[in-house]
């Protein structure tokens, strides 16, 4: 947990960049990405050096052994004044980042001209994830003393407050990402950390799992899962999953090539050093992938159309619509395995609408899936960003059918106050929702008077595959007897009377 302390010194750091001219919240995110990152990699150097003098053995480098290439090293610059620093990072260092191959950064000449590493045969991407997605991106510190002093404030709290915590990392990371305020465009908004904690034990992923999100954002999703599987499995896991754990359990598609950037630090920020994070439109025809996860779980953008010629058919064929909150629950049926698992969060209109494609993907979900549970959720959850309803999708791929009964859930408390301010809350549902839905069996006893209950599936059929909660949902009415009208018309009178006297006795005071 990241505390007040901790706050405080981030807070310094944002305000810095505030005051320099950077006032965007994913931008700061973003350049402050590439310094945390500068400053991981003289981390890994430093364990690799101290490793091959025990073990007496050749680890490998990062940094080249040259004065230019050790010049790059965060150790090495840190202390210098801002001219020096500003020179090192902006001219020497980020470019290395940006030509970044096999883990190792590139060297300079005696002129400064950077020496570029060579493919290795057959490899037509040498580059990392993060590297990757650099190739446009810039470094936007232009101040020197502000970089400086960035520098500086990183380093203590690295030093002195995170240190090597793995999971202070990654809630460092949260809280700068929870500053973002421009979230809420174009239909996207950051699912905050206790919903998908939720979703992820809805769907309860293993060391095996390959999850996806298809609009995958800040990465928060596969952080969640990547938490789950470590606080369940950590102490049984074995190598080969571990391996899968770095590399291949975890996929993420995205267009906006900075959270690409953002996604994959934080990924790394997590020991998740190989993720699969894809420049990519999910439901595009770009998007070939079948059969390929057993888990998904995603908050897809909720407004906006897609442009015909550019969806993909075989989402056409399940809804055939321009929507993007349909073509998402269309895509996960597509690219999840068969017994994949998704959880996944859609606006209430995907409940109820009454189009064409809105009957035709329900409709898929019920009778060519297993649809397992709705959960709604309240209007304040996306809070401060939006005030839209939501509700939380539960499902298993089948292309057999197996929906049963469908499971209704009426979250009334996600644990915070449903206005902007988003205060916690001594109780929340979410404790009851995970326990309940792995239950299902002593649900069956509930009434639709009760907080969750079952629903046929016949049911959900003859009420054309409606899935919202208020039509099954029954309401008990408590009647309230009213006094007659002569005796509240002699109480009004009275309380006059009263009234009038009591004026009277104040005016003879003044």
């Amino acid at each position: 947990m990241i505390i007040g302390s901790i706050k405080n010194k981030v807070d310094s750091i944002w305000t810095d960049l505030w005051a320099s001219g950077t006032t965007n919240p994913l931008t700061v995110i973003e350049q402050l990405t590439y310094l945390i990152f500068i400053r991981s990699l003289d981390e890994i150097e430093l364990r690799n050096e101290k490793l091959e003098q025990s073990f007496k053995k050749p680890r490998p480098r990062i940094f080249p052994q040259t004065e230019a290439g050790q010049s790059m090293r965060w150790s090495k610059f840190k202390n210098m004044d801002p001219r020096q620093i500003s020179d090192i990072v902006s001219n020497r260092v980020f470019p290395a980042v940006k030509n970044m191959r096999y883990g190792q950064l590139p060297d300079f000449d005696q002129t400064g001209k950077m020496i570029e590493i060579p493919a290795r045969p057959g490899d037509d991407d040498p580059t990392t994830s993060f590297a990757r997605y650099m190739q446009d991106a810039s470094f936007a510190i232009q101040s020197e003393q502000t970089l400086q002093k960035i520098v500086t404030k990183l380093d203590d709290l690295f030093e002195n407050d995170i240190k090597e915590d793995r999971d202070m990392q990654g809630d460092l990371y949260e809280y700068m990402l929870s500053k973002i305020s421009t979230s809420g465009t174009n239909g996207q908004f950051r699912t905050p950390k206790h919903i998908r904690d939720m979703m992820v034990k809805l769907v309860d992923p293993d060391p095996d799992d390959f999850i996806c999100d298809p609009a995958c954002g800040t990465a928060g999703f596969l952080i969640s899962a990547a938490e789950h599987i470590r606080e369940k499995y950590e102490e049984t896991m074995t190598r080969e999953q571990w391996n899968h754990y770095d590399s291949t359990m975890f996929t993420g598609f995205e267009t906006d090539k900075t959270m690409l950037r953002i996604s994959t630090m934080n990924l790394m920020l997590h020991s998740i050093t190989r993720p699969e994070i894809v420049y990519l439109d999910s439901v595009s025809k770009n998007n070939t992938g079948k059969d390929r996860y057993t888990v998904c779980l995603a908050n897809p953008p909720f407004k906006g159309n897609v442009e015909v010629e550019n969806i993909n058919e075989d989402l056409k064929a399940i809804t055939d619509t321009k929507k993007t909150e349909l073509l998402f629950v269309a895509l996960f049926t597509r690219i999840l395995r068969k017994g994949g698992r998704c959880a996944c969060i859609v606006p209430d209109g995907v409940l109820f609408g009454s189009s064409k494609a809105h009957l035709s993907l329900r409709k898929n979900l019920v009778e060519r899936q297993m649809l397992q549970a709705v959960i709604s959720m309240p209007s304040g959850v996306f809070k401060p960003y939006a005030g839209v309803s939501t509700a939380v999708l539960v499902f298993t791929r089948t292309d057999a059918g197996g929906t049963e009964d469908v499971w209704f859930y009426d979250m009334k408390s996600d644990g915070y106050s449903l206005d902007d301010k988003r205060l916690p809350l001594d109780s929340s549902d979410i404790p009851d929702i995970v326990e309940r839905f792995h239950n299902l069996e002593e649900e069956k006893a509930r009434e639709r008077t009760d907080q969750s209950f079952l629903v046929p599936k016949d049911e959900i059929v003859s009420n054309g595959y409606d899935l919202s909660i208020n039509k099954y949902k029954k309401v008990v009415y408590e009647e309230k007897t009213y006094p007659p009208s002569k005796d509240i018309l002699k109480e009004i009178k009275g309380l006059t009377r009263e009234l009038m006297e009591n004026l009277d006795e104040l005016e003879k005071m003044v």
